[in-house]
């Protein structure tokens, strides 16, 4: 049994990703990492899913010790590391989650609304993902509040909707789970992130299927 919720598995992040933030801004290196998390996550599975994400979070590591001011290569480095985590499974996991939050919480002190917010919706998607206390620093009530703020960053983004309808689904607020599947399902197009926009489609797909 994983220590960590099967939805951690579909970080993204993002943010996921994560949000339509524009490719012109972001370096060379932060594309790359953001490139093959889509691949990785949409494309692999098993092992070979595990053993890639292993080599991207070593990469992600490599991209914050050259651009340590970059808010978005931090980002970057804990949707990775985060979602690395829900691949892996059992103990390992923790420490990921772990490593994931403080490269997320480095990326806020930065900048926090870089990425449309997407650290706020990483974030929360931890804290909820992750065994509270005293196994894990997992919080419902922390989860919401910082999937919330995701949601007045970027009301409209994809990944902020679909996170917090994840969240809700778990607290078992069905109705309003079906809501913000809906509005990330209608969420326009990202250019450039057309491996991650299909990826997340199928997983509102089958959100919204199992809620039927």
């Amino acid at each position: 049994m994983t220590i960590l919720r099967k939805s951690l598995l579909l970080i993204l992040l993002a943010p996921c990703l994560y949000s339509g933030y524009a490719a012109a801004e972001m370096n060379d290196e932060v594309l790359a990492l953001q490139t093959r998390w889509a691949e990785i996550n949409y494309q692999l599975n098993g092992d070979a899913q595990e053993d890639a994400f292993e080599a991207l979070a070593e990469q992600a590591d490599q991209v914050t010790a050259e651009f340590p001011g970059s808010a978005e290569a931090w980002i970057w480095s804990g949707i990775i590391k985060s979602t690395y985590a829900g691949a892996k499974g059992g103990l390992g996991a923790l420490s990921l989650a772990k490593a994931s939050r403080r490269d997320l919480e480095k990326a806020m002190d930065i900048d926090a609304d870089a990425m449309n917010g997407s650290a706020y919706t990483s974030l929360g998607t931890l804290y909820y993902s992750v065994p509270g206390w005293p196994v894990g620093f997992g919080d419902d009530d922390k989860a919401e509040e910082l999937l919330s703020k995701a949601l007045e960053i970027a009301p409209d983004d994809i990944d902020a909707n679909y996170f917090y309808a994840e969240f809700k689904r778990d607290q078992k607020d069905y109705d309003a789970a079906r809501t913000y599947y809906l509005k990330a399902q209608s969420a326009p197009a990202r250019p450039g992130r057309e491996i991650a926009d299909q990826g997340r489609q199928a997983d509102i797909d089958r959100a919204l299927a199992e809620l039927e």
